[in-house]
């Protein structure tokens, strides 16, 4: 089993930097719908989405937010880190099949709350920047490693 190891609050420098990747399948789509509760069809109705400006189905917005967030928990600072916000600008859509990776880079740390700020910048696999913003989180006061929990099986059912 693979191990997660996290950066303490003293251990994180201005500039440093750390990146995650993950393939948007249907079935992400499919979950992020039933989890959310946001059925809009331009995520899950192929006929509908034709109709728009992308041409076809895209991905929710807010499941790049996702992304960024696992970044976050499992890149810098890790496990223990406490997210306080973030913010997005989303530039291109995410489509079925995209492989999305998050770039994270320490730009501020302020002492008097261990608090760590990311500029987060989210690419497709052409390189092409499809969501960039801010997150700001508390860094881990410990250093930690721990074994990395499988992720939960989940079946949809229609």
């Amino acid at each position: 089993m693979s191990q997660l190891s996290n950066f303490s609050y003293d251990e994180i420098t201005i500039g440093q930097t750390a990146s995650y990747s993950k393939q948007i399948g249907e079935e992400d789509i499919q979950l992020f719908a039933a989890v959310s509760g946001d059925v809009n069809p331009v995520h899950l109705d192929a006929e509908f989405a034709a109709t728009t400006q992308f041409g076809e189905r895209i991905a929710h917005g807010a499941l790049t937010g996702a992304i960024v967030s696992a970044a976050i928990a499992l890149e810098l600072p890790g496990p223990g880190t406490i997210y306080l916000s973030q913010s997005l600008r989303f530039r291109l859509p995410v489509k079925i099949g995209d492989t999305i990776t998050i770039q994270l880079e320490v730009t501020e740390k302020r002492d008097d709350k261990k608090f760590v700020t990311l500029q987060c910048t989210a690419v497709n696999q052409t390189g092409k920047t499809v969501a960039s913003g801010v997150a700001e989180v508390m860094a881990p006061s410990e250093k930690m490693t721990l074994a990395r929990p499988p992720l939960p099986q989940v079946k949809i059912v229609s």
